[in-house]
């Protein structure tokens, strides 16, 4: 289709094509970037977590939480026994009471919560490891990408 003057109307119209082409692939990328990358937030008042027999309630400004499977025993005693900085809460998916120790708080909870916790945060593999920041009060946000630790002596060496 060739006008008058040798100019064609094809490469203007495929040149405007590829350009909202390429728009729309980069919105579309932008925005599902985004949506995964976002951290999500817990509260405590709406997920009801026990020690032992007693509601846990959140006292501290930053914890490490460490999701876990209690069926390994010596996950189990190295989380009652690492020492780092920042307060641990282990959450167990068996749901296993196991008294704390002075810096790893282990934490339990009805099959309805755990589910909604390894839905929220989608939590893929056991053991896996994130920090939280309060918010307020007992609302909590996630403060980094959830990773699946492989070895708790990494969690030693980098003495968080």
């Amino acid at each position: 289709m060739a006008r008058k003057g040798g100019k064609s109307l094809f490469s203007l119209s495929t040149l405007l094509a590829s350009f909202f082409g390429a728009a729309m692939v980069a919105g579309a990328f932008a925005y599902f970037n985004y949506k995964f990358s976002e951290y999500k937030f817990i509260n405590f008042k709406d997920f009801a977590y026990y020690e032992k027999n007693d509601i846990f309630k959140p006292t501290k400004e930053e914890y490490i939480v460490v999701f876990y499977s209690s069926r390994e025993k010596e996950t189990m005693d190295e989380l009652a026994n690492l020492n780092l900085n920042l307060p641990i809460l282990a959450i167990d998916y068996y749901n296993k009471v196991r008294p704390n120790s002075k810096t790893t708080t282990f934490l339990r909870s009805g099959t309805n919560t755990s589910l909604k916790f390894i839905q929220r945060f989608n939590i893929y593999s056991a053991p896996s490891i994130f920090f939280i920041k309060r918010v307020k009060d007992s609302l909590y946000k996630q403060d980094s990408m959830i990773r699946k630790l492989d070895n708790l002596d990494e969690l030693k060496e980098q003495k968080l």
